[in-house]
């Protein structure tokens, strides 16, 4: 046999990874990088945007107040003076962080509250449970609004506000993942080896159940930042100068019947593009961790 005639070995082609089988999936999701986009884009907008547009949020000037669109002011002016564009941006700022902050501790509170009454079952799941379900039954609109009209808010105390209500629907979630998880073998072999309950949630059960706490996180940050929104057109938001889409909203709507739509326009389109994005993106997210979604 010669060398020309000796076997060819072929190499098989490598098998993608789990995470970058979850990015092709999601990025075949049209809706999703739409969201991916339209967030990036008002991120950038909001954070950035001040740098290139400065403008002064803090001292009204009332000789600039109710301008329409144009010249220097782009989107007009508020009723105080204050230039439109600027404020949008501005305002932003605090309806991203605050949502941003409070869908993300609400999950982290109710991923673990969910987990450990999942895990422990029997009558501390129940009393757990019957604690969320007395919660739910409550409007978490209703108890945002006592609580912001009891205490003054600030950016951290509106995030603990939000939270504080935002945790129940994810922790109901996450211990319906857990009861599923604490039945498997290797969670049994785990005790058998002396594992305690703490290495059980935080070791193998949070761990299995990542991609459902990260889809409902988006989700989450999107509910806080509508309530964001809910509270500052009732009034209950951080006080001026300070600003939020949600407030700018409420102040414009006094100007409707004289013709000032930029004054409302422009946030209420906001807040449906960032809740809108952060829907898209979830939804993407929960057919990038189906695995019955990927393709062998």
């Amino acid at each position: 046999m010669t060398a020309t005639d000796a076997p060819v070995s072929e190499t098989a082609p490598a098998t993608p990874g789990p995470a970058r089988r979850t990015l092709a999936v999601f990025t075949r999701n049209k809706l999703a990088l739409t969201g991916a986009l339209v967030l990036l884009g008002l991120l950038t907008f909001c954070f950035l945007g001040p740098l290139i547009h400065p403008t002064d949020q803090i001292h009204t000037d009332l000789s600039q107040a109710g301008l329409a669109p144009g010249g220097n002011h782009p989107l007009g002016t508020t009723d105080l003076g204050y230039d439109l564009l600027g404020r949008l941006m501005y305002g932003g700022r605090t309806s991203l962080e605050v949502g941003l902050a409070a869908g993300l501790l609400a999950t982290l509170l109710g991923t673990v509250y969910g987990a450990v009454a999942g895990y422990l079952g029997g009558w501390a799941d129940a009393a757990m449970m019957r604690i969320t379900d007395a919660a739910l039954a409550i409007p978490a609109l209703f108890l945002l609004v006592v609580v912001a009209a009891i205490v003054t808010p600030s950016k951290p105390v509106l995030i603990l506000i939000i939270a504080s209500v935002a945790w129940l629907s994810p922790a109901r979630l996450i211990r319906g993942e857990a009861l599923a998880l604490r039945s498997r073998d290797y969670l049994h072999a785990m005790r058998l080896m002396g594992g305690g309950g703490s290495r059980a949630v935080f070791r193998h059960i949070l761990p299995n159940a990542i991609g459902t706490v990260i889809v409902n996180a988006t989700f989450q940050i999107a509910d806080a930042i509508l309530y964001v929104a809910y509270l500052s057109f009732l009034g209950l938001s951080i006080p001026p100068p300070a600003a939020d889409w949600g407030s700018m909203l409420s102040a414009g709507i006094t100007y409707t019947q004289v013709g000032h739509w930029w004054l409302i326009f422009p946030p209420g389109i906001a807040i449906v593009l960032v809740v809108a994005a952060f829907n898209f993106i979830g939804d993407g997210l929960r057919d990038a961790f189906d695995v019955r979604l990927e393709k062998s």
